[in-house]
């Protein structure tokens, strides 16, 4: 139960003293989580019994369920749980840009070239590669992997639906490569994939933290850096640290091989060129 929004939602019904629970909870989560009934009676001005009301019209079986649910609640963190503020529109636009630089900066300060280098080396060998993706970042991410390898003649196909990762992680072996990306690396249904994928012999990259469940089954990984800041309304800067990934390994890739490879993204200019036209700088199928 999601006991911060079922008291929100019961406002207008509260006594008077119920309101000043709701008050008190909903101003200082943490205090309402941690006090004592004596405590959290005396700074609402309310008797136990009233408590015990507020409880009860809240959805709560008693006040131990309600203290239950007010703990959960303010594990959440305190950047979801204080007032907010709208900051001005020239302070969040700066942030925004200052977080991507700062991101993209961390980010290529700690890749590996070897690291890319042993990627590159797994993918060349892989008779097919599946690129798996859940979630918004990660979706659009394993979709970007989709579009940089296909055009260097890789074989590769993308999932996102966790019942199909599943399907095709049982039908693997030794012989395929699966790119994992997640900026968490924490998703149950990529992780019970992943184990599945390695159970029947194929390989994992992995693009997440290193010091996630899904790194510690990857048998590589290109390391992404946290950078989540205070301000909770924007789209996080990691994503940028992922796309920085990406293109670094397909740079890589198409120097490996660069003979071919220049012959072949000069056959989809020749392609693009003659489905749309354009200037001789257009982006090569973005």
């Amino acid at each position: 139960m999601d006991i911060l929004y079922q008291i929100r939602a019961r406002q207008d019904s509260f006594s008077a003293g119920e309101g000043r629970i709701a008050r008190l909870m909903l101003d200082d989560v943490g205090f309402a989580a941690s006090a004592s009934l004596e405590e959290l009676a005396q700074r609402a001005e309310v008797s136990t019994a009233t408590l015990s009301r507020f409880a009860r019209s809240v959805g709560c079986r008693d006040l131990r369920d309600l203290r239950l649910q007010l703990a959960q609640a303010s594990g959440v963190g305190s950047r979801f749980l204080d007032p907010a503020g709208t900051p001005e529109q020239s302070a969040f636009y700066g942030q925004i840009v200052g977080d991507i630089e700062t991101t993209l900066r961390q980010h290529l300060a700690a890749f590996d070239e070897s690291r890319f280098a042993d990627a590159v080396k797994l993918l060349g060998q892989a008779r097919m590669i599946h690129a798996f993706g859940i979630g918004g970042c990660s979706t659009l991410c394993s979709d970007e992997l989709q579009v940089r390898l296909v055009r260097l003649g890789y074989p590769i196909a993308v999932c996102h639906d966790a019942v199909m990762m599943r399907v095709t992680a049982a039908s693997l072996s030794a012989e395929q490569v699966v790119i994992v990306c997640s900026l968490t690396g924490i998703t149950p249904e990529l992780l019970e994939t992943v184990a599945l994928a390695r159970n029947y012999g194929a390989r994992i990259l992995a693009i997440t933290r290193a010091d996630s469940p899904l790194a510690e089954l990857a048998d590589i990984v290109l390391p992404l850096q946290g950078a989540e800041t205070s301000f909770i309304y924007k789209p996080t800067a990691a994503r940028y640290g992922m796309l920085l990934a990406i293109d670094v390994l397909a740079t890589e890739l198409a120097l490996a091989n660069p003979e071919d490879n220049q012959e072949r993204l000069r056959r989809i200019k020749l392609a693009l060129d003659e489905y749309r036209g354009g200037d001789d700088h257009l982006p090569l199928g973005d």
